[in-house]
């Protein structure tokens, strides 16, 4: 496992938390907010995946 899917699954697990937040509080930059996090963290992780299929092939 590369350490960018580790940073990714974080960044979808906090973007997940200030998503959830947000909507709760109807505090649409949070909401905003999380769904970048997550965004970013699914790049994150395919990324690593991809950078981990590359380093074993």
């Amino acid at each position: 496992m590369h350490k960018d899917e580790i940073k990714g699954a974080g960044n979808k697990a906090k973007g997940a938390i200030k998503d959830a937040v947000g909507k709760g509080t109807d505090n649409k930059k949070l909401q905003a907010e999380g769904k970048m996090d997550k965004a970013k963290g699914n790049i994150q992780q395919r990324s690593g995946k991809v950078k981990d299929a590359v380093s074993k092939g």
